[in-house]
């Protein structure tokens, strides 16, 4: 595993990032989008498709680039520091790996990397709808970027097992109702199957579906690696400049001991995340979801970056029209995915001691 990004992944994070910074930067795009149910709009989605992001992780047979979960988390990095409302995880990540993880062979990859069309995967955890032959019934709760989705794709319950679907999300028997949360750059929906017409695209084996919520896991890590990172920069630059009795506040130890602290946790952060990563794609799946525990763990230490960072700004840091809210919001939705990070503390934990006491047995 090379923790060192390659030339290619270093021209793929500079060509992102300098996209955003010229067609989605915060001011000009994030926040008037904040209130938007689509998050993103047809310029900036083409764009993204035209730098080949929409199709990071769809194979080449689909028109896609084929490339891992490394580069995928490249682009996570640099959407989570522009704070990026859209659906791009959903539909570059989840669905994707949705598709490849069930063997799909369908025609939406091709459609999905061409940013035509724009897909989201409901639910990963919880209660699945029943599918009666090809109709779909049941709620789905906290589903991302429902309302930008021209498909849906459902991990529907059969008689034995389950089966992945496709759903037109504007189609009759859906229903799409907006759920508030704490994070306005991430866009969730509950939505309401009642007998939803269901295109079956392959079956969804249990291995496959783990994996799934593994590879949404860390992706998700990557998206808070890169608002965590951009906080603290801004923190950090603010900490030079502001004055107080004469003199940049960062001068002040207390301010320097914040301003270390936030380093170090993003910098922790981000060696767990590339391992991540790189186990998506290269490791078994015990290690692959160890990986995906440990990002999700570590998601409070990342929460508390966005606290100590408006603590570093001080009252300006509060206000609504400072961006430091915006990422301690994002950050604080990353720890509120798929539970708090206690429960995943003790996973590690757990782990941690099996392995110790199997080293102790042998």
């Amino acid at each position: 595993m090379n923790l060192e990004l390659t030339d290619e992944q270093i021209a793929l994070r500079d060509t992102v990032r300098r996209f955003l910074a010229e067609k989605a930067s915060v001011a000009a795009y994030v926040r008037p989008m904040l209130d938007d149910p689509m998050g993103t709009t047809d310029a900036v989605w083409r764009g993204l498709a035209g730098l080949g992001a929409t199709g990071v992780l769809v194979p080449p047979d689909h028109d896609g680039a084929g490339m891992s979960m490394v580069e995928a988390g490249v682009v996570a990095e640099e959407l989570g520091a522009a704070l990026d409302p859209g659906p791009w995880l959903s539909s570059a990540v989840a669905a994707t790996r949705a598709l490849t993880r069930t063997g799909s062979s369908d025609g939406l990859l091709a459609e999905i990397a061409r940013g035509t069309a724009i897909a989201t995967v409901a639910p990963l955890t919880g209660v699945r709808p029943g599918a009666d032959g090809a109709t779909l019934r049941g709620g789905l709760t906290a589903v991302s970027d429902a309302a930008a989705a021209t498909v849906l794709l459902v991990l529907a319950d059969e008689s034995p097992g389950a089966g992945l679907y496709a759903v037109d999300p504007a189609s009759e028997g859906v229903a799409v109702t907006a759920r508030p949360h704490v994070d306005p750059t991430r866009k969730l929906f509950d939505v309401e199957l009642d007998g939803a017409t269901g295109r079956r695209l392959a079956d969804a084996h249990p291995d496959a579906v783990a994996g799934l919520v593994d590879d949404v896991t860390i992706a998700r890590a990557a998206d808070a690696l890169g608002a965590a990172a951009a906080v603290m920069n801004m923190a950090v630059e603010y900490a030079k400049v502001r004055r107080q009795f004469d003199q940049p506040i960062g001068s002040f130890q207390a301010v320097q001991h914040m301003c270390v602290d936030m380093y170090e946790s993003v910098e922790l952060a981000r060696s767990g995340v590339i391992h991540a990563l790189w186990a998506a794609d290269a490791a078994d799946p015990a290690e692959r979801h160890r990986a995906a525990s440990r990002a999700k763990a570590f998601a409070g230490r990342l929460t508390a970056v966005g606290d100590t960072a408006i603590q570093v700004f001080g009252g300006i840091g509060f206000t609504w029209e400072h961006d430091a809210h915006l990422y301690l919001k994002r950050l604080l939705g990353w720890s509120a995915y798929l539970g708090a990070p206690g429960r995943h503390l003790e996973e590690v934990g757990a782990q941690l001691v099996s392995e110790l006491n199997r080293k102790v047995l042998h």
